[in-house]
């Protein structure tokens, strides 16, 4: 990949007035809250600067990050910090991947087409379902997409049904995809235990009930009484599932789910400061011609040999705009990729063995936690490698993780009523988790001082 000069601001700017556009009115749908505020660099619009002073520049800058080779983690709420094989990188950067990160003419490519084909191969045999596609944006954009697959299936409905266990950050992207369309969506409530159970709508005239196992909570639904209760209101059953989680629970292809979709970042991708990341959608085979996006199929040519093709393309490139199912125009080829090179290389037993582990050490950090007294449980329920405590007696857990950061260990998340929201996986040993725990309690007791 050769190097580019990009074009300067002004010269940006003086393009966009010359056809009549205010560069700023291009991001006035924008709260200006979010806007990035550009760093000025002091002398380098009138001088610049020497090749040696930039790289120091950006190094200083890079610095002030923090990473997790430095630092403890135990933040999860959708995405996760597990082992990936070094094989993995080195494979990804190979040139004939790296170079089609997002590859608009993919069926040119043998070798990516058949990466993508192992890719959803391994997603429906780690679901159960019959067919996945080319991958999706992250898990967010992912459950939209199923929103809309499912009110496409179900003409006679413009509404899905949302759990409250959803990942906020998944409701807010159907949100958003639904003002365009007009349509409508409810959030339900979560039982005592943390889960949907009981909570389902009864009456029909929803498209979907859509879930997430493990849950926002860490706790684990019944996938059972989803499709139960979603068939019998003639809704599609949905869940986003997390892909480490489905190698030691039931598949919900044999609960008999519809769609099931989220995030696979877990796969083989590290968190890279937030992103990118990495979305999954699979289905029955009735839904497929609904689905968004691309999908691989392997055949033989006239020679005899095995070739693959895309078999399905319903983009809005290929086909009438009014038909697509989606605008999606791409897939995220590198991760998905790295994804099926990360489940090829741990196998069936690699992929188990990172889930209970992940999950073992969650249940020893939890339990070690309540015996300090400071915390309670938030859900009495099943948890996978992720689970929320209530801070007792007033202790402010925002400050606690800032007293945390000086000991280069990231605290969990906080939420609402004083929740701690923290994860784990196989990369924590006996020691991390005991020095973690030390440390949450002395700096407790500092507080209280």
């Amino acid at each position: 990949m050769s190097n580019y000069v990009p074009i300067a601001a002004e010269e940006r700017h003086a393009m966009l007035r010359e056809v009549g556009i205010d560069p700023a009115s291009l991001f006035s749908h924008i709260p200006e809250e979010l806007w990035l505020k550009r760093q000025k660099l002091d002398h380098l619009a009138e001088k610049g600067l020497s090749e040696q002073a930039l790289l120091k520049l950006f190094d200083e800058a890079a610095r002030q990050n923090k990473n997790l080779d430095d630092y403890d983690s135990y933040l999860g709420a959708g995405f996760y910090d597990h082992v990936v094989p070094a094989a993995v990188h080195h494979l990804i950067n190979r040139e004939e991947f790296l170079t089609s990160y997002t590859p608009y003419q993919q069926e040119i490519s043998q070798g990516t087409l058949q990466a993508t084909f192992e890719w959803q191969s391994f997603i429906c045999r780690l679901s159960g379902m019959d067919v996945a596609n080319a991958s999706m944006y992250d898990g967010a954009s992912a459950c939209a997409e199923t929103a809309l697959m499912a009110i496409r299936e179900k003409r006679k409905s413009n509404k899905v049904w949302l759990s409250a266990g959803l990942n906020p950050e998944y409701i807010e992207c159907v949100k958003t995809y639904f003002i365009s369309h007009g349509f409508e969506y409810e959030i339900g409530e979560l039982n005592e235990h943390g889960t949907s159970a009981g909570c389902y709508p009864k009456e029909g005239g929803y498209a979907a009930f859509i879930i997430q196992s493990p849950n926002f909570y860490g706790v684990v639904e019944n996938l059972d009484e989803l499709s139960k209760a979603a068939h019998d209101a003639d809704a599609l059953a949905c869940a986003a599932m997390d892909p480490v989680a489905m190698g030691i629970f039931k598949t919900p292809g044999k609960a008999g789910l519809d769609v099931v979709f989220g995030e696979a970042q877990p796969l083989g991708a590290s968190l890279n400061y937030g992103g990118p990341a990495l979305g999954y959608m699979c289905c029955t085979n009735k839904l497929v011609r609904k689905m968004p996006g691309r999908i691989c199929g392997r055949t033989v040519d006239r020679d005899g040999e095995t070739s693959y093709v895309l078999t399905l393309q319903a983009r809005e490139q290929h086909i009438r705009r009014e038909k697509a199912t989606s605008n999606i125009c791409t897939a995220q080829a590198l991760l998905a990729t790295a994804a099926a090179i990360h489940m090829a290389l741990l196998g069936r037993q690699g992929l188990t063995e990172a889930a209970w582990q992940s999950a073992d050490k969650a249940r020893y950090l939890h339990d070690e936690l309540l015996k300090t007294g400071l915390f309670e449980e938030v859900y009495d329920a099943p948890y996978f490698r992720e689970f929320a405590l209530k801070a007792k007696d007033g202790l402010d857990l925002r400050a606690l993780n800032k007293k945390l950061l000086d000991r280069k260990i990231l605290g969990g998340v906080v939420l609402e009523n004083n929740v701690w929201l923290l994860a784990t996986t196989e990369k924590k040993d006996k020691a991390h988790l005991d020095r973690f725990v030390a440390s949450v309690k002395e700096l407790a007791g500092k507080e209280e001082k």
